[in-house]
Formats: C-alpha cells, structure tokens, sequence
C-alpha cells in the first residue's frame, strides 16, 4: 500500500513539476538558492501529500504548497544574505536567441513584483481560472481580476525598461 501511495506521489509530482521550477526561477535569482529551495518543496510536497484530501486538482495544491514554501524560504534567505560570501546576483549571460532574452526579461520583471503578485502572475500564466486562483492565493475573485490588470500593466512598463524598448 506505502508503494502505491509513493509511485502515485512520484508520478503527480512528475507531470507538475515545471510548476515548482517556475516557482523558484522567479523567486530566487541566485541558482545556489534557487536548487536548496526546489529541494525545500519537494520535502514539503512530500510531508503534506498524506494530507491531500483531492478536494482539488493536485497541481492547485501543488502551487498552494509550492508558493507557501517559496515564501517561506525566502524569508530565510533575506535574514541570512548578510552571512554570504557571494553578494552579487548571478545574471545570465545573453544569447543571441531573441526569444531566451524575451523570456529572461519576463523573468525578470515578474521577480520585482510583490510576493502576492508574482504568485498571481504564475498562476495566471499557466492559465489557470481566476477562482482557481482566488482558492489559491487566499484572495477573491475579483481581487484576483483588478490585479491581474495592474499587474499586466506593470511588467508591460518593466519589460520595456529591460529590454531598452
């Protein structure tokens, strides 16, 4: 029974796992960060996957899960940035791909948003409903909505100082 519990575990985590990378890449910049806190999640996806009633789709509950310990693991990484050798962010060297420096920029800009708003943003980028998104963020719908538009906004007005347009 533990083994089916555990391949079944594996196999969700499996085809939702962009969702804990996406995650991380907007939240951390620095990839020594960005590997500790992918490791966080999957522990924590692990500690609380016995508590999964399926009362939602897995991948809501993985994102619930996923932002809550990004979150988290972010606060310690801003107590302890003081106490690193490395202070400079690590930036990724550009590429002739039009597309890869599109993508970074967007990257970009959703990390300068509010902790609320990015969690937003990843949500909505993977298309999912404005109630989904409300039972995710802890918002209502309608929040979710007058945000989305601001939010819209914004990385357009960041996206263009980025890429100099």
């Amino acid at each position: 029974m533990a083994q089916r519990i555990d391949e079944a575990f594996l196999e969700l985590i499996n085809q939702n796992l962009r969702i804990a990378h996406k995650i991380c890449r907007v939240y951390f910049d620095n990839p020594n960060d960005r590997d500790d806190a992918f490791q966080e999640m999957m522990y924590q996806l692990w500690r609380s996957y016995p508590k999964f009633s399926g009362r939602s789709k897995f991948s809501t509950w993985m994102y619930r899960v996923c932002l809550n310990t990004a979150l988290t693991y972010q606060g310690k990484v801003n107590r302890n940035q003081n106490q690193r050798l490395e202070t400079s962010h690590q930036i990724a060297e550009a590429t002739d791909n039009v597309i890869e420096e599109n993508l970074d920029a967007m990257y970009k800009a959703i990390g300068t948003l509010s902790p609320l708003n990015k969690a937003i943003t990843l949500l909505y980028i993977d298309e999912l409903s404005y109630e989904e998104i409300a039972t995710i963020t802890g918002i209502t719908k309608g929040n979710v909505s007058v945000r989305i538009v601001r939010i819209k906004k914004e990385l357009e007005e960041k996206i263009s100082k980025i890429l100099n347009i």
